[in-house]
């Protein structure tokens, strides 16, 4: 596969449309690995899911967030073995791996970097089922044979990431890419904010509380589980507080790459106040670029956004895959 990797950066949504049947790399994730006797114990005071929903048949959406319940990473969670492996954006990895480490204390668990032993790729279309050895037929299932996992995602079409030792997932990489167009990490990119899932990245670290990226509808969030670092925020802003922010998806036509981070602003609000936050960025088939984007729930609901200042590029709020509960505004 790492021969590969230049190729697969080639082609993009913008320049070639939008591939029926599509196969990236996605080694630009990084993976810690988490095993020992402790690993669930720690994870659990740790994380903001329960991470005892994660089994060989089950993968799950997690997040971790600081003291004050801001988010610092945000994982997909997935089991080979004993071992619970957290992926999230590689520019995060070592920030995330550090503060985990300073929680370990006297508890037996090991908390490493795993980028480099396995190897990824994701294949999104109706394809997949003939082109992989096996697919879970939900969102969030797991399969793993032959020391090859294979869990299914969220997003608007099949969608799968298939991880293994590359000596192994190499020739089904080579099975697939036969059929599967080639598309490089803004295409996987497009496919996460298509299903209204986030990232946390560099420029949005302790950005948001894990309801504002809207963890709390794509079951990012245990609200039963128990103590865990940030969780009396969390806990809080649930049930005494009115969630006045959440994410939402857009486009924005512009042909210079929004970043994330960069501040919305309302067309005829105050030039001063930022209304909202962009959260991921890839570039749209249809020209411009897709993004998830926390932003005022009044300001979505009444205001003309636009990036960067006032008068910048519009924004066009498009739906999301799930709705919000009326509760939330």
């Amino acid at each position: 596969m790492s021969t590969r990797k230049e190729h697969v950066t080639e082609s993009t949504p913008q320049s070639t449309g939008f591939p029926a049947c599509a196969i990236s790399n996605l080694s630009h994730f990084g993976l810690i690995r988490v095993s020992g006797a402790d690993a669930r114990i720690f994870l659990q005071g740790q994380l903001t899911n329960d991470i005892h929903g994660v089994t060989a048949e089950h993968a799950q959406i997690s997040s971790y967030c600081s003291a004050k319940g801001r988010m610092l990473g945000s994982f997909w969670i997935f089991q080979r073995g004993e071992d619970l492996f957290l992926q999230l954006p590689k520019e995060r990895l070592d920030a995330v791996l550090k503060r985990l480490r300073m929680f370990v204390l006297r508890a037996q668990v090991l908390v490493e970097d795993a980028s480099d032993t396995l190897a990824r790729f994701g294949i999104a279309g109706e394809c997949a089922a003939a082109l992989l050895p096996a697919v879970p037929s939900e969102d969030r299932a797991s399969i793993t044979r032959d020391e090859i996992t294979i869990f299914r995602m969220p997003g608007d079409r099949p969608r799968f990431e298939v991880v293994g030792p590359e000596t192994l997932v190499t020739p089904i990489w080579d099975h697939a890419a036969v059929q599967a167009t080639p598309a490089n990490t803004d295409f996987w990119a497009l496919m996460d904010i298509r299903a209204g899932m986030p990232n946390v990245l560099e420029g949005t670290v302790e950005a948001f509380v894990p309801q504002m990226a809207n963890l709390q509808l794509i079951d990012g969030v245990s609200f039963s589980k128990g103590c865990y670092t940030g969780q009396e925020v969390v806990a809080r802003m649930q049930y005494l507080g009115k969630l006045k922010r959440r994410m939402y998806r857009a486009r924005i036509d512009t042909n210079e790459r929004p970043t994330p981070g960069s501040e919305l602003f309302a067309a005829n609000g105050d030039a001063d106040t930022a209304v909202g936050r962009i959260v991921d960025t890839a570039p749209s088939p249809d020209g411009g670029f897709e993004v998830l984007a926390v932003l005022q729930i009044s300001s979505a609901e009444t205001d003309e956004l636009r990036l960067g200042d006032a008068a910048g590029p519009t924004i066009a709020l498009l739906d999301l895959p799930y709705a919000f509960p009326p509760a939330e505004g």
